[in-house]
């Protein structure tokens, strides 16, 4: 594979509270993006995100709050994604599939969505992708009401820290359910 261009840089980046962020975008195009990203791979279409959110938390903290909040995509991320490529498998569009995807803090929209059948997909994977992207919305608020993620309050993550997130059929995972998905004629 040969990079054509790049698409979207993001840096979340701690700094010190005296420091504005026009300073600190300024410093981070000048010492690392200009030194790392070779300038043709760059164009007015590539997407740069700087410290798009000034309110990070430490990363203890994160943690904790991820694992009582349903609307965090650190985790609601995982359910989507994991229904997502669930639905591909039990549609038969293939035998093995995987949906990664990824987020800048503070922006709705996912920056990507990849999806890899490793040759099993009966379909191009841009097909299944474009599948996917017309049947999950991968936005945190929507991935909450669609997965109906606020329902049960935190009773129902208690069990997944003790039998994980992931092949349960308890009801209240409501990612393990597959939609049935349907390439267009």
């Amino acid at each position: 594979m040969v990079p054509i261009r790049v698409h979207t840089v993001l840096i979340s980046t701690q700094h010190d509270e005296t420091v504005t962020n026009d300073q600190i975008a300024k410093d981070l195009k000048e010492h690392v993006i200009k030194p790392v990203i070779p300038p043709q791979y760059l164009d007015d279409r590539t997407i740069v995100y700087l410290n798009p959110s000034v309110d990070l938390l430490l990363v203890g903290r994160m943690e904790m709050q991820n694992s009582l909040d349903p609307t965090k995509v650190d985790r609601i991320g995982a359910y989507i994604v994991r229904q997502a490529a669930k639905s591909v498998v039990a549609s038969r569009l293939a035998r093995r599939c995987i949906v990664q995807v990824s987020y800048a803090i503070g922006v709705a929209e996912p920056l990507s969505v990849f999806v890899a059948t490793y040759k099993t997909g009966k379909i191009p994977d841009k097909d299944i992708l474009a599948i996917i992207k017309e049947n999950f919305d991968f936005r945190p608020g929507m991935i909450a009401i669609n997965l109906d993620l606020k329902r049960g309050g935190n009773f129902r993550y208690q069990k997944t820290a003790a039998y994980g997130h992931f092949g349960c059929e308890d009801p209240d995972f409501t990612w393990e359910t597959a939609k049935i998905l349907k390439p267009k004629a």
